[in-house]
């Protein structure tokens, strides 16, 4: 199982992989979940986080980097049956009592065609059990626990919901921001808005990290992050 460990001996582990990436952060003597996949994948999340001698009950806090069903599905489980606090973004306040994020768009000719069709199937199959948040989120908050510092940020593109967590400052987990799966690029297959996505790329450099933890694929290092930044923004004539 992956791990990372920041410079003040935060931990984050990837707890779930393949179809979607979750992650246990753990800082103290305190635990957070980022995401929790599909609702089919909601038994072999329990057994990796067991498998770090943490329970599901150890879990204070569940983040969600956004609501798309991939990344939420077990969300209303988690808090029935353990007894944690759901944070989102407050643009998902709506999304979240109905069960059903819209999918995003496409960004090339190909994942148009297969987001227009997703939608078109909508709640039925990309749908998710509803549930009460504890915490909206708007613009950034900050979850102060003993050394570590971990602060959530908005980091919208791919979705208007999307968050992002920065650990220490120095690991950012991204969720769908960027894509970890393209050898020499980050841009995802989806996305709401390219220019706003960019822009999140550019306030997650502003930050100090170096690693870059994403809901699909694997780890983005600062220099390619910057590279796809740098040609984006001339690119699309975002300065």
């Amino acid at each position: 199982m992956k791990s990372w460990t920041t410079q003040k001996g935060s931990k984050i582990y990837q707890v779930l992989g393949g179809r979607s990436n979750s992650y246990l952060i753990s800082a103290g003597n305190h635990n957070i979940l980022v995401d929790t996949g599909k609702l089919s994948a909601f038994t072999r999340l329990n057994e990796n986080i067991n498998r770090l001698e943490f329970s599901c009950q150890d879990i204070e806090f569940l983040i969600l980097t956004h609501t798309h069903f991939d990344h939420c599905q077990s969300a209303k489980r988690i808090k029935d049956q353990f007894n944690c606090q759901i944070i989102v973004s407050d643009k998902a306040a709506g999304s979240v009592k109905n069960g059903y994020t819209a999918l995003p768009s496409g960004t090339n000719f190909f994942s148009g065609l297969i987001s227009g069709s997703g939608r078109r199937i909508g709640k039925t199959r990309f749908g998710y059990e509803s549930f009460e948040p504890d915490v909206l989120i708007e613009g950034e908050y900050k979850l102060h626990r003993n050394d570590a510092d971990i602060k959530i940020i908005e980091t919208g593109g791919h979705s208007p919901d999307s968050l992002s967590i920065i650990v220490d400052n120095e690991i950012a987990v991204v969720g769908d921001a960027m894509f970890g799966i393209f050898r020499n690029s980050v841009l995802p297959p989806f996305a709401d808005n390219i220019d706003d996505m960019v822009k999140s790329w550019g306030k997650l450099l502003k930050t100090g990290c170096n690693t870059f933890l994403p809901g699909h694929g694997s780890e983005v290092k600062r220099q390619l992050l910057q590279k796809e930044y740098d040609l984006f923004v001339r690119n699309r004539n975002l300065i």
